[in-house]
């Protein structure tokens, strides 16, 4: 995609009611004046708020919201031009119950009370295999703290990821720290557990399609702090 085109779609995504930025200053000194109160004040219902981190598209945050009205979804990412297109799709749908938020997944308290969350997703997340860069890593115990504390106590963290270090390194964490875990498949697409959820399955990301082609297996787990 062009940077004239990816100029346009950050342009209007920024026109959308249900699309959310600021700036870190702008956080520190004036908060985010939906925390702690997105479902008084943005979705109008008390319905559970699930988030997808580093969203991408948003095809889990759209696709979820289609497959679950009374659940309401928010996909955070800190490329907007991305979202437009998980943006655009809700848009269009009229769906209520989907947002995005442009922003940093560790400034997550910014934007959420403790307990607000009840489940997040993070669905083929950059692996950071370079070892300086294991810090960045979605599930590295840094950012598992910033989720405990805007999680509800009955929380569900879900993962799906191609890449095998990524997927290992995160059951070792889940081990070492002793966090629950629910459920786990390094082939969810060959694997019968029932505990696999239909929406594991049916709703594949862009990067996720493109690994099945090229023959890579699913990778998938479900666990709590």
């Amino acid at each position: 995609m062009g940077k004239k085109r990816k100029l346009q779609q950050f342009a209007e995504v920024k026109t959308f009611d249900h699309f959310f930025e600021f700036d870190y200053h702008s956080l520190m000194q004036k908060g985010f004046p939906l925390k702690g109160k997105w479902n008084s004040d943005f979705f109008n219902n008390n319905h559970p708020i699930i988030l997808e981190l580093g969203c991408g598209k948003g095809e889990y945050s759209v696709g979820l919201a289609q497959m679950f009205p009374d659940n309401n979804y928010i996909g955070i990412d800190r490329k907007g031009a991305r979202m437009w297109r998980g943006a655009k799709i809700s848009l269009l749908e009229n769906l209520k119950n989907v947002a995005f938020i442009r922003g940093q997944v560790q400034n997550i308290e910014f934007y959420f009370e403790q307990g607000e969350v009840s489940q997040i997703w993070i669905t083929f997340p950059d692996p950071q295999l370079q070892s300086p860069r294991i810090r960045k890593r979605l599930t590295h115990p840094i950012f598992l703290d910033h989720y405990r504390r805007v999680l509800s106590e009955n929380h569900l963290i879900h993962l799906k990821t191609d890449n095998d270090t990524f997927f290992e390194y995160t059951l070792e964490i889940i081990n070492e720290h002793n966090h629950q875990l629910l459920c786990c498949s390094n082939d969810m697409y060959n694997d019968c557990n029932k505990e696999i959820g239909d929406e594991v399955r049916l709703i594949q990301t862009f990067y996720e399609k493109m690994w099945l082609k090229e023959g890579a297996k699913i990778k998938y787990l479900c666990f709590k702090l």
